[in-house]
């Protein structure tokens, strides 16, 4: 690698950032190299600025020096991998001691999830933070991409690096900026190479570092906000706005399975119309986002006067987090039509992930359906084609899916898979001990299920 930069990156003009850029000879540290940070820190890489990812998972770092790409459902990356490995552009490292000096911009990339009372736990941040502060050198640039709430770095991170024995100050010694990741797990190439980038820094001449950077990275649209907690706003915003929607068709759902209206009829016509965003039901929403973003929202109102702020945004919570529970409500609607309770009845989940074709749990709703499944007595049998022969929430999955629902009581499609998507109707009715189907994505054609023989439910599927 290159020797980097001895000028601090700060006081350069722009002219000299990009003749910097031209020549790989800005040296970047990714602090937290998991499913965004990896992809972000190979994307500096192949841009030729020499990158060092940094991270506590020694196993992660092992592999990652030995050559071997950890993200196989992340397609795409695994070729530009292999070039930066190759052409040592890109090394990773759990020593940030290491790292840090070397580096004249900081991308910040860890993770930022809910404790048990649902309050965002920005420990991994602070902590790192911590760190900055006795190891950046003078003119260095941080770039804080986890999402944090409005107000997070200009009311604690600053401090948190100024308060230590180099006496550093903001602005001179040393800059901030946020750029809020805004990549879909499973599509982050194409969504880097396509989706703006919101950037906002403490001043205006960071703000211009930092979307020039990018920009040659990227090479995509570079949304300059007013300052950090601006551009943290606006992608809380976006996030909060689809879990808001998915709780009102959810809610609408549960209403029309009692009208006797099948709500996908219903969002096929509202597409039409040019103003309609359509979102759809299902068993719950999760991951590392929607959920987590939506109490960020609400811990920024945590203690002012007006205590009945943001009602909208936790009656979406409660009913996105009620979801599994209606899944459940409606298996065993089911399965008494069939003559059968869910105690000691066998049921087959199909899907683990919190969303289709990647493999990843995080607050997934089919650990809240399995808990409840757990809790009813019920005999539980898994398959996720991303977690096979794996001990997943205290249940061990299975290899294949037709030994899943072989001789089951009941099936429960959790997640919308690609492989669930191409499932007839009659390898259910072929292979149940009981014929009972519950569809929590909308994927089966509910003529198709009835024409087989089996007891179908879905979320909104009213009147079918």
């Amino acid at each position: 690698m290159s020797q980097g930069i001895s000028k601090n990156i700060i006081s350069l003009t722009i002219d000299e950032i990009r003749n910097y850029l031209k020549s790989g000879q800005i040296r970047v540290s990714v602090v937290g190299i998991g499913r965004i940070g990896l992809p972000t820190a190979l994307s500096f890489a192949h841009s030729g600025l020499p990158t060092i990812g940094v991270d506590i998972n020694a196993k992660l770092v092992q592999m990652i020096n030995s050559g071997n790409y950890p993200i196989r459902d992340e397609p795409g990356f695994d070729k530009i991998f292999e070039d930066v490995i190759k052409n040592k552009t890109f090394t990773a490292t759990t020593d940030i001691g290491e790292a840090i000096p070397k580096s004249n911009l900081i991308i910040l990339s860890l993770p930022t999830p809910m404790d048990k009372n649902n309050i965002p736990d920005y420990s991994a941040l602070i902590s790192v933070v911590k760190s900055l502060s006795k190891l950046l050198k003078p003119g260095s640039l941080i770039v804080v991409e986890s999402t944090i709430e409005p107000g997070f770095v200009e009311n604690e991170l600053i401090s948190l690096i100024e308060n230590n024995d180099q006496k550093l100050k903001a602005g001179k010694d040393f800059s901030i900026a946020t750029c809020p990741e805004t990549a879909n797990p499973g599509e982050i190439l194409s969504d880097f190479k396509k989706l703006p980038r919101l950037v906002g820094g403490i001043d205006t001449r960071t703000t211009d570092i930092v979307s020039e950077i990018y920009a040659h990275v990227f090479g995509v649209e570079m949304i300059k906000m007013s300052d950090c907690k601006t551009a943290n706003a606006a992608k809380l915003t976006a996030n909060v706005f689809r879990d808001i929607n998915i709780a009102f068709v959810n809610e609408l759902a549960i209403l029309f399975e009692n009208l006797g209206i099948d709500i996908i009829q219903v969002l096929e016509a509202c597409d039409k119309k040019y103003n309609f965003e359509t979102h759809y039901p299902g068993a719950g929403v999760g991951g590392p986002c929607l959920p987590v973003n939506s109490y960020q929202i609400l811990n920024s109102a945590r203690g002012m006067e007006n205590n009945g702020m943001l009602r909208i945004i936790r009656a979406a919570r409660e009913t996105n987090e009620s979801m599994p529970y209606h899944v459940v409500e409606l298996l065993a609607d089911a399965l008494n039509e069939a003559g059968k309770s869910v105690k000691g009845s066998t049921i087959a989940i199909l899907g683990l992930s919190y969303k289709p074709n990647v493999r990843d749990i995080q607050l997934s709703p089919a650990e809240a359906i399995i808990k409840r499944l757990d809790q009813l007595d019920a005999k539980i049998k898994i398959y996720d084609p991303y977690f096979k022969s794996s001990e997943i929430f205290s249940h061990k999955t299975e290899d294949d899916l037709v030994s899943t629902i072989t001789n089951a009581n009941a099936a429960i499609i959790v997640t919308a898979h690609k492989e669930f998507r191409s499932i007839e109707p009659t390898l259910f009715a072929a292979k149940m001990k009981t014929p009972v189907l519950v569809d929590a994505r909308g994927l089966v054609d509910v003529h198709a299920a009835k024409k087989a023989g089996l007891i179908f439910r879905g979320i909104g599927r009213g009147g079918v």
